[in-house]
């Protein structure tokens, strides 16, 4: 059932510096019709130019969200707002500026959350559109990063998770059911983060300028620099508030499952562009679509791979990047009928299953190459063995495989497996490449 179309009761407003281009700016949101959507109004500039939220109006702009519209004026850093429009249900405002980029606040979205319940959310009588996902789209990302929107309802769930390894803050992941509620107490207070390394950088390149210790936390090699954490995992709750940020550009409420390793804005955009591609009211199954070169689905993978219930342990493949990697995903049911020998009280997926999880993506990405040679993989051996935490009923396996080597009748392929960002399981696995079996 579509909710209704919501905008806003009363004026209100906020004042501050743009984290990146330093200027100071007052954004005032006014009430707007049915079917507006969200506008920004550029009042600095004389002829106050016009910028709608619209994927059309999308702008390159390094490590911030920006949107261009009438008499090429922009506006930046839009995502912490549109944030609160996506949590909150808030689609159409009239939002006056005063400046080229939203004031950053604190860093997070916390004052924009205030802003527009200050501002008394109402109803309006048309319904929202809704995007439905039936079939996992996803997008080239590389880099060891991926995104990937899939089948979840009802409303919308986002997953975000980040690994800097053995360093601070090492891997992180969270979870949202997007409600309101939810929002302004779990996300909305995040802040934005950069790492020392790179803040030098930003700055030579014209940005951070508006960034203090104060509104950005500034990552060192032992912690925050100047501040502390509001939560253990700030640094990808924050950027589950990029994605929310960014998903309202879709124009539609989105109904799924946004599954996000390690992205940043331009793929979080490449997804919403995905997403709309395919929109007609509902996103079409994959065999209908132009993405599937990017992954596969559940039918692909059994033309593929010779495993079969119970033993085909991978759902789906949700990034290909040609021979060299891919990323697959495992979703654990409490129904596994290994669950009923193994600790039937106390159930934890064997590590023998979730090495053959990891064979079998590895063993498909291989497969890929080798049917241009008649050949197939053939489990020779396992090293490198490390597992790191138990598997229970309820859990999603992110499953990644690297091909290291392949020639000489020998293949290699590195292999990870991570829960909700955690590490699961590693092994590097060893195939030796043979004729396929006589009929």
């Amino acid at each position: 059932m579509p909710r209704k179309q919501r905008s806003i009761r009363r004026v209100g407003e906020v004042r501050g510096v743009g984290l990146h281009e330093g200027v100071e700016a007052v954004l005032r949101v006014r009430p707007a019709p049915a079917g507006h959507g969200v506008v920004f109004i550029r009042t600095d500039l004389p002829s106050r130019p016009r910028i709608p939220v619209t994927v059309a109006n999308l702008t390159e702009r390094n490590r911030r969200t920006a949107l261009v519209g009438a008499e090429d004026a922009e506006v930046h850093t839009v995502e912490h707002f549109l944030s609160c429009c996506t949590a909150l249900g808030v689609d159409n405002l009239e939002v006056e500026i005063s400046g080229p980029e939203c004031p950053g606040m604190d860093g997070s979205a916390r004052a924009f959350c205030d802003l527009l319940d200050a501002a008394e959310p109402i109803e309006l009588e048309a319904d929202r559109p809704t995007l439905v996902v039936h079939e996992p789209v996803s997008v080239p990302v590389g880099g060891g990063a991926s995104i990937v929107a899939l089948p979840g309802g009802p409303g919308l769930t986002v997953t975000y998770s980040l690994d800097y390894g053995d360093a601070f803050p090492g891997a992180q992941s969270h979870t949202l059911r997007v409600g309101s509620d939810r929002f302004r107490a779990e996300i909305a207070g995040a802040r934005t983060f950069c790492l020392e390394s790179e803040a030098e950088y930003l700055r030579g390149q014209g940005l951070g300028k508006g960034a203090s210790h104060e509104n950005t936390l500034v990552i060192g090699a032992d912690g925050v620099i100047g501040n502390e954490l509001r939560w253990s995992d700030e640094f990808a709750r924050h950027k589950l508030l990029d994605v929310l940020g960014d998903l309202f550009l879709l124009g539609a409420d989105l109904e799924g499952h946004v599954i996000a390793h390690r992205t940043g804005h331009a793929a979080n955009l490449a997804l919403v562009r995905a997403l709309q591609s395919r929109a007609d009211g509902d996103v079409r199954p994959e065999e209908e679509a132009e993405v599937p070169r990017t992954g596969l689905n559940h039918h692909q993978i059994r033309r593929i791979l010779p495993h079969r219930y119970p033993f085909l342990l991978v759902d789906r493949v949700i990034e290909l990047e040609g021979f060299r990697r891919a990323v697959g995903i495992k979703n654990v049911s409490v129904n596994e009928p290994f669950f009923q020998g193994h600790y039937p009280d106390e159930p934890i997926m064997p590590g023998v299953l979730i090495l053959e999880a990891m064979a079998q993506l590895g063993g498909l990405l291989l497969l890929r190459k080798l049917e241009l040679t008649n050949k197939v993989p053939v489990l020779l051996s396992i090293d490198r063995v490390k597992f790191r935490r138990a598997v229970v009923p309820g859990d999603q396996i992110r499953l990644e495989a690297i091909t290291q080597r392949l020639s000489g009748g020998r293949g290699r392929v590195r292999c990870r497996s991570t829960v909700d960002g955690q590490l699961v399981a590693e092994a590097r696995l060893n195939f030796a490449l043979t004729e396929p079996p006589s009929a």
